[in-house]
């Protein structure tokens, strides 16, 4: 029996899963240093540039975030029905799509980062402080991006132990730059940002290189078929309704950043302390959805139902019980995780004050993460797009109705009401994906 349509065990989504978070749990550790280096500054300033920055090229980046997701998925079926030649192709659209929209980026700068300022509303020292991060990290775009096509081939190709040597190789740069640049050389958040920009470039050189196989033969440079009509209007139909829950997903994120900024620098940085705890949540639960991608992607091209029903069964128990863990853990470890994150004594108790809404969002989002995590292995991403508009939808009247009654607190709570709905959305068509398998 080809591997990719042999037996869902337990063994096997974990084999996926486990390189995953342990590779994702240094993405949070990376974002933790960073908030952690320019917190030794002793002013909230510096920290709300830094997350403001990093929050506005996730914006920007993440709409491509589709790449990831849309290769993850298309890979995984043209290995579940044995189109080895389609794979590489797709990689190889995805590399060039992302080389397009970097460079795009770095032309249109000076116009996104005047746009992004007029949309957030925050001090003059911590603009400044943002503006010279965005103008070093800008230029790290093309390889940004095209990480999401590597990667989302490697789990497609149940590679996940690549993406983990990948994942470890730059954040620890990352991290190890971040320490001599801002505490050893003083550079503050210049510092941070060039830290960053090196580990993006060397990150996709590795990637590639990772992703030899799908250089191996020909298919890569088959041009006829890399730039197939039929091929590319599939992959831009896949893609597209991607990006639209992308653009919606990472829209909803920015406005909470937004919205809690004018309350003043001081929530901010609370407010962007917990975003590690939701980040830690993503990254841990993400393990467990991106195996039931590649399962799923293989069940569905091999046309097998009852692998699709279990591949989604197994990876959502495992799923569960991260998400327990990770609830008690930021119940009980919060306070000191806070602590290690800011020095500053106001910011400490900010943080606290909200601390119950991030250690609540890992059970409460778990649905949405595995049901994403199916729908993009089965490319059902139409409905995708309809769950999510609908999602948002309730997010803005949450946060019409809940923020001028509550602050702060009515924006965590109008998160936590966004989670609810992604899953409950996607959740009721889960029954009609199902029946569209053969057997």
């Amino acid at each position: 029996m080809p591997e990719m349509q042999a037996e869902i065990t337990h063994a096997r989504v974990l084999k996926i899963a486990v390189p995953i978070v342990l590779s994702n749990a240094t993405v949070p550790i990376l974002g933790a240093v960073d908030t952690g280096v320019v917190g030794q500054m002793g002013t909230a300033a510096p920290i709300g540039a830094v997350g403001i920055g990093a929050v506005i090229l996730a914006t920007l980046y993440f709409i491509f975030g589709f790449l990831r997701m849309g290769t993850t998925g298309l890979v995984a079926q043209a290995r579940g029905a044995g189109d080895v030649a389609e794979s590489g192709a797709l990689l190889m659209r995805a590399v060039l799509l992302a080389a397009a929209a970097g460079v795009g980026f770095i032309l249109l700068q000076g116009l996104l980062f005047w746009g992004a300022f007029q949309l957030a509303p925050t001090s003059a020292e911590v603009e400044t402080l943002a503006r010279s991060y965005l103008q070093i990290r800008i230029w790290g775009a093309p390889a940004t991006i095209a990480l999401y096509a590597v990667t989302g081939w490697l789990i497609a190709v149940e590679n996940t132990r690549g993406v983990f040597v990948l994942q470890i190789w730059m954040n620890g740069l990352n991290i190890i730059l971040d320490l001599w640049f801002v505490l050893g050389l003083g550079w503050g958040v210049e510092g941070v940002a060039i830290a960053t920009l090196i580990a993006e470039w060397s990150g996709v050189l590795l990637g590639l290189w990772l992703c030899r196989a799908a250089f191996a033969g020909r298919q890569w440079c088959d041009w006829p078929r890399v730039f197939d009509p039929k091929r590319i209007r599939r992959m831009a139909q896949v893609n597209g309704d991607i990006m639209v829950r992308s653009v919606l997903l990472t829209g909803s994120f920015t406005t909470f950043l937004f919205i809690g900024a004018k309350f003043g620098d001081l929530t901010l940085a609370a407010n962007q302390v917990l975003l590690q705890f939701v980040e830690i949540t993503a990254f841990a639960l993400d393990g467990f959805a991106f195996s039931a991608e590649a399962l799923v992607g293989a069940a569905i091209g091999a046309k097998n139902r009852a692998n699709l029903r279990r591949a989604a069964r197994i990876s959502a128990q495992w799923g569960l019980g991260c998400a327990v863990l990770l609830a008690a853990g930021f119940a009980l470890g919060g306070p000191y995780l806070i602590d290690l994150m800011a020095t500053s004594p106001e910011v400490r108790q900010e943080a606290r004050d909200y601390l119950i809404w991030a250690a609540a969002l890992p059970i409460i989002s778990l649905a949405s993460y595995m049901y994403d995590g199916i729908y993009i292995g089965a490319t059902w991403t139409r409905d995708m797009r309809i769950a999510m508009i609908q999602s948002v939808a309730i997010y803005v009247l949450a946060l019409v109705a809940l923020v001028p009654l509550l602050g702060n607190h009515g924006l965590w709570v109008a998160l936590v009401v966004l989670d609810v709905a992604r899953g409950v959305t996607l959740g009721l068509r889960y029954p009609g994906l199902e029946a569209r398998v053969a057997r």
